[in-house]
């Protein structure tokens, strides 16, 4: 049985949610466990499911409303246990330190760029395996 990985993606915006599950595919890299999506669109429902644990890394949209992911990562990284890597979506390249702010652990620009995105992805779940090993 293939190991697989729960990735959180927020955003009210259905085509961000849907632009982040294209750009993964089954797995961002060959040497990536499968992803399986956990899609929320409100904050309240980002802090439900990272109450019952089992989220490998966070995908947050930093443009979404009423919440952007710049404030919702800060606020779980400041209130979740063993919070999972976060992995910001940006509006532009140099809201970059914004993004350094709340926290994120990496960051790339919207609309989402397939082979940006999934490498960066790819590289927190490597990073979250080592950390869990």
């Amino acid at each position: 049985m293939q190991p697989t990985a729960t990735v959180l993606v927020y955003s009210d915006d259905s085509n961000t949610r849907e632009q982040v599950r294209l750009a993964t595919g089954r797995r961002p890299a060959p040497d990536a466990p499968v992803v399986e999506f956990v899609e929320c669109a409100t904050p309240a429902a980002v802090l439900a499911e990272l109450g019952k644990g089992g989220i490998d890394v966070c995908v947050l949209d930093g443009e979404a409303v009423p919440m952007g992911g710049m404030g919702m990562c800060r606020q779980i990284k400041d209130e979740v246990f063993n919070c999972p890597p976060v992995l910001l979506l940006i509006g532009r390249p140099q809201d970059a330190w914004l993004a350094t702010w709340s926290r994120a652990d990496a960051a790339v620009t919207l609309p989402v760029d397939p082979v940006e995105f999934a490498s960066a992805l790819a590289a927190l779940l490597r990073k979250k395996k080592l950390l869990s090993a």
